[in-house]
């Protein structure tokens, strides 16, 4: 049995940051994968160029049912300290769109990065660790056993083993299956920041598969403007992946085509233009495909001139809120990550660790907090792993 400080359960963004952290401050630590590579995850973000952080990272950036949760962690390791650690290293950089940034080159980089992070002397990575049992000793150690009985000891865990969202990438429900155990709560997960599937008379939309539009997309009171993608299964594109954390079943999307657009717009094109068509105007603001499948749902093939102003004024509404009744998502396949996770109520804010089970942390994705499309879930995970290295040091100080 391998003794050590602290062993860290998931090599991905968090536990890489928080075991590169801890290790730099003395403690020896276990950090144990069960797939045969550190940060897969990492590595297929931002296109392969990985969205590291975002300049403009704060707690309104996150969905929590705690909104306060994430403040303090935030506070200590903000979007400037990742970004000195990315050009220490020499790693080049570029801010793409609204603060997200990107390297020149590769996601490797952020992964090898934080590899270097980790001190050898003080922190082991053990790939291929398929983790069959985790127990608690009377003396308040972790003891966890790998299913080809190699087992490690420490007296804390860090559960850093994110959510479901991409299975393929060996991302599974360990780390609320875990919790539950120890009896902290979850808040139930379900896929975030993943595209939209529409049916009914929604579904006629999918013929459009492969247009993208600036829009505003709208689930509940929560806003974003950005482009959308139509599918052949139904809506996507970062307007809809940013709405869809905040999407519950049943409720309706509102999306707003052309958001720059004066609100008589139609009223004044009926002034200035009146031989005009809605057809031609919207053809001369959209994609031709989604104009004019606008147009024939509008049913509006009068001249401008020949049109009453409460029908432009009803069209111009419709435009403005269009209604899309989503059946669903397309689920953990194509999730970026997974809203819900171990509760904060259960959780120290500025440490990481379990109120009730000392020793016990939780971090990045697999805890109910999740951000918004951008950069934000990465600043999460260096936010929080950074949280919880300074608590541990601190503990065994």
């Amino acid at each position: 049995m391998e003794q050590s400080d602290v062993i860290i359960l998931g090599a991905g963004a968090a536990g890489l940051f928080a075991a590169g952290q801890a290790g730099q401050r003395g403690l020896r630590v276990a950090l144990l994968e069960k797939a045969d590579a550190p940060g897969k995850k990492i590595l297929i973000s931002g296109g392969g160029r990985c969205n590291f952080t975002n300049l403009g990272a704060g707690p309104g950036n996150y969905l929590s049912a705690n909104p306060h949760f994430a403040k303090s962690a935030l506070a200590r390791y903000t979007p400037a300290d990742f970004i000195a650690l990315v050009e220490r290293y020499g790693i080049a950089w570029h801010e793409k769109t609204l603060g997200q940034l990107f390297c020149d080159g590769s996601a490797k980089q952020i992964v090898a990065m934080l590899l270097d992070e980790c001190p050898p002397d003080k922190v082991t990575l053990t790939c291929g660790a398929d983790v069959a049992e985790v127990a608690r000793g009377g003396d308040g150690s972790f003891t966890v056993t790998a299913a080809d009985g190699r087992s490690w000891q420490a007296p804390a865990l860090v559960i850093a083993t994110g959510g479901p969202s991409i299975p393929k990438m060996g991302a599974s429900d360990f780390a609320y299956r875990l919790a539950r155990q120890f009896g902290l709560k979850v808040v139930e997960p379900r896929p975030a920041l993943v595209p939209l599937t529409l049916g009914g008379e929604d579904a006629l939309f999918r013929e459009l598969s492969g247009v993208a539009a600036p829009v505003r997309a709208r689930a509940g009171k929560t806003e974003f403007a950005e482009a959308a993608l139509f599918t052949h299964k139904g809506l996507s594109g970062p307007a809809i992946l940013q709405v869809s954390s905040y999407w519950r079943h049943g409720e309706p999307v509102g999306i707003t085509f052309l958001p720059d657009a004066a609100s008589d717009w139609l009223l004044e094109a009926k002034r200035d233009r009146p031989r005009a068509h809605i057809r031609t105007l919207l053809r001369e603001r959209l994609p031709a495909r989604l104009a004019d499948a606008l147009a024939d749902r509008l049913a509006m093939e009068r001249e401008l001139g020949n049109c009453g102003d409460k029908d432009l004024r009803a069209a111009q509404a419709k435009l403005a809120d269009w209604r899309f009744a989503p059946n669903g998502t397309e689920g953990y396949a194509k999730a970026e990550v997974t809203a819900g996770g171990i509760a904060t109520a259960e959780l120290s804010s500025r440490t990481m660790e379990a109120t009730k089970v000392p020793g016990l942390y939780a971090i990045g994705e697999a805890v109910d907090v999740t951000g918004w499309l951008g950069g934000y879930n990465f600043q999460w995970a260096w936010a929080s792993g950074h949280a919880c290295a300074e608590a541990l040091a601190a503990a065994r100080a």
